[in-house]
């Protein structure tokens, strides 16, 4: 195995692990040696500007089907098996593991180690070792990289084994397909295979971030931070199509990390050290700091399609998939905080893009009304955004804004949610970005220099000043006015044309709201499971 550069101590961490007759090992190749690598074996194109331009293959997006985690007796009690995790044996995993050794040898391996958690106190070290350059790429730009003299003796806690050409046999394997993604909490170990979306590297470190930080009295979040000049935190949860990234990357304000962060006692700190924007149809004028950095070197592009010849990149184009994507550190961008890291959030952001048009562009919640909005993690699909959607709106919730990697109940995460809340007196806002003056297809959407308004003035805490309105059904409290924003806007009723369908809309989205949380309910206090919406 020859071993340029490669340690003894590190030789004998793989040959731990069972790799054998290793052509080659590349270890912590930096950005341009990698970028060299991946001409080399012709696994992506450099567009005109710089960025590494990757094609998946057919999964372009995650495989939520295929993500399973080794039940154990270290599993068995912690996670959340009637949510979206499905156990896997420990001796299946076992031989899966046996067989992605057996199919490595004599092959490359590219081996990157990493940090997750900004915050000392709390960071994991990831090792991630790749069958292919561009991915090993993805895990140096997604994940924080630790400085020269932390690697001499650098032991990692928890290893991802990538081998997207492997492909698993459901007979032999117990997988759902030929696509897998195996978590082995008591062995430490990740493996990923049958898909080259890099997404699936980064989402199973949030799911082990997930499972592991609860323990220590950390909140694990799917959301954005940012923080002002006066060290005031904010933060954004949401899911896709809700305005999330473009919300939290605001000119006047840093950025401490655009999806996955910890709330500890002692404060915010972002998971990751790069960023991974949607990027189709984004646009210069509305997007500049994010646009810039698909025109950069050391940004990987997904499934963004580019003329052969020119090299010059169609943004606009998804023929390959709605869901291309941009890796790119957070140091390209020109306001992020450094250290990854801020105080206790002053105010909490839940988004949500109604399609029903029923709920008001901001209203304030109550620490329980945050937990049960927190629970539900609503939004609406329209057609369009999905296949298979019909004319009307689609109600999508998703427990804390990112069910899929949540690995335990949605309530442990709720009650440490609270628990933060209150210790830090923090606001809560419920805001919607979706319509106005009627469902989608007769209103519009709400206009997006109201809601920044809207997230000003709560920010600057002129907000909470003004006369509030308790909304008959959500129950929630409603600003009676803000600069730069009409007062009708801000009462969703007043904006509709016929009020009856408008009444015959929140009702419908209230029972909604209850269908979905009555099965999460169960634990949580009589005051949480209250906070909802009327019904009568």
């Amino acid at each position: 195995m020859p071993r340029e550069g490669v340690t003894e101590l590190k030789t004998q961490q793989l040959e731990t692990l069972g790799f054998s007759n290793i052509s080659n090992v590349y270890w912590n190749l930096p950005t341009a040696p990698l970028y060299e690598e991946i001409t080399r074996r012709h696994e992506g194109l450099i567009a005109a500007d710089g960025p590494a331009v990757m094609l998946t293959g057919e999964h372009t997006g995650r495989s939520p089907k295929d993500k399973f985690i080794v039940e154990e007796p270290g599993s068995k009690d912690l996670v959340w098996w009637e949510g979206d995790s499905k156990p896997f044996a420990p001796e299946r995993f076992a031989l899966m593991t046996h067989r992605i050794l057996a199919y490595m040898q004599n092959k490359e391996l590219f081996v990157q180690d990493c940090y997750a958690g900004a915050d000392p106190a709390y960071r994991l070290r990831i090792r991630v070792i790749t069958e292919q350059a561009w991915h090993n790429l993805f895990a140096r730009t997604m994940f924080i990289v630790p400085p020269a003299e932390d690697l001499a003796d650098y032991v990692p806690d928890y290893t991802i084994i990538h081998v997207p050409n492997f492909l698993a046999s459901p007979s032999i394997d117990g997988t759902h397909s030929q696509t897998f993604i195996l978590m082995n909490f008591a062995t430490k170990l990740i493996l990923i295979g049958g898909t080259g979306y890099a997404g699936e590297i980064k989402k199973s470190v949030f799911s082990l971030l997930n499972f592991i930080l609860p323990q220590k009295r950390v909140l694990s979040m799917h959301c954005s931070a940012n923080v002002g000049d006066d060290g005031d935190v904010a933060l954004f949860f949401g899911l896709s199509g809700t305005g999330k990234t473009t919300l939290s990357t605001a000119p006047n304000r840093l950025l401490i990390g655009d999806d996955e962060h910890g709330w500890s006692s002692h404060g915010i700190f972002n998971f990751e050290g790069g960023c991974y924007a949607k990027v189709i149809r984004l646009s210069e004028d509305s997007e500049p700091d994010i646009y810039s950095c698909t025109q950069r070197f050391g940004t990987i592009l997904e499934n963004v399609v580019m003329n052969p010849h020119t090299r010059q990149l169609d943004l606009d184009d998804d023929s390959l998939t709605e869901n291309t994507r941009a890796a790119y550190p957070i140091s390209h961008l020109d306001s992020f905080v450094p250290s990854g890291m801020g105080g206790h959030p002053n105010h909490i952001f839940m988004l949500t893009c109604d399609a029903f048009g029923v709920l008001p562009p901001i209203a304030q919640l109550t620490p329980e009304q945050a937990m049960y909005h927190f629970v539900s993690g609503y939004t609406a699909k329209v057609a369009g955004t999905e296949r298979g959607l019909g004319s009307e709106p689609e109600a999508t919730f998703s427990p804390c804004f990112g069910a899929p990697f949540m690995v335990m109940h949605p309530g442990v995460y709720a009650n440490l949610l609270r628990e933060r809340m209150l210790e830090n007196n923090v606001t809560c806002w419920l805001v919607n970005t979706g319509w106005s003056g009627g469902s989608y297809g007769v209103g519009k959407r709400m206009s997006i220099g109201y809601t920044r308004a809207l997230i000003n003035a709560a920010l600057n805490g002129s907000l909470e000043k003004t006369p509030m309105v308790e909304d008959p059904i959500f129950r929630f409290q409603i600003p009676a006015q803000c600069p730069g924003v009409p007062n009708d806007v801000l009462q969703p009723r007043k904006t509709w044309a016929d009020k009856a369908a408008y009444d015959e809309k929140a009702r419908q989205l209230a029972r909604s709201f209850h269908e979905h949380f009555k099965p999460l309910s169960y634990g949580m206090e009589a005051a949480v499971q209250e906070a909802g919406p009327r019904l009568a």
